[in-house]
């Protein structure tokens, strides 16, 4: 069983979990993190813009490439260590929501967490990127609550042609 956990700051201990609890011990697991090109390409093209492009070793785009890479490396570290078991650690760059899906690609299952409003059960629990991952995933999903979900009270009322 190949098994991919979605690594996302602030929800991945509950996907890593979700895989630990879910999957059977010998699942080849890949822990995936993708770092979108946005902010570093803000960061290139108002230095370009502003500053002229005279001087690439003062682009501050390559700075925040590096702190992504830094940063993406220890979270996946973390999560490697809180799954504890063997697996392996993948980081992409680019539109975030298409390499998650890229990555399902012969995979047997998704571990995902809710990143949208996560107050109330519906739709809004899902945010853009995930709310397209769960459309197009290649495989099974699992989809998580990184904490406890909201009581039922929270589902929005039906539209009023179906009450």
């Amino acid at each position: 069983m190949a098994v991919v956990v979605w690594v996302v700051e602030g929800t991945w201990p509950a996907c890593v979990d979700a895989a630990r609890a879910h999957t059977p011990a010998g699942a080849e697991v890949v822990l995936l993190h993708v770092t979108g090109h946005d902010v570093a390409d803000a960061a290139h093209g108002a230095f370009a813009g502003l500053l002229g492009r005279g001087h690439p070793e003062r682009d501050p785009g390559t700075r925040v490439e590096h702190l992504a890479a830094a940063s993406a490396e220890s979270l996946l570290q973390a999560a490697a260590e809180r799954l504890g078991r063997p697996c392996t650690r993948v980081e992409r760059t680019g539109r975030v929501e298409r390499e998650v899906v890229a990555a399902t690609e012969g995979a047997d299952l998704l571990v995902l967490a809710r990143d949208g409003d996560r107050a109330r059960l519906g739709p809004h629990s899902l945010g853009p990127a995930s709310r397209f991952v769960v459309d197009h995933a290649a495989c099974p999903l699992l989809l998580v609550w990184p904490e406890p979900a909201p009581g039922l009270t929270t589902m929005p009322p039906p539209p009023p042609h179906h009450r």
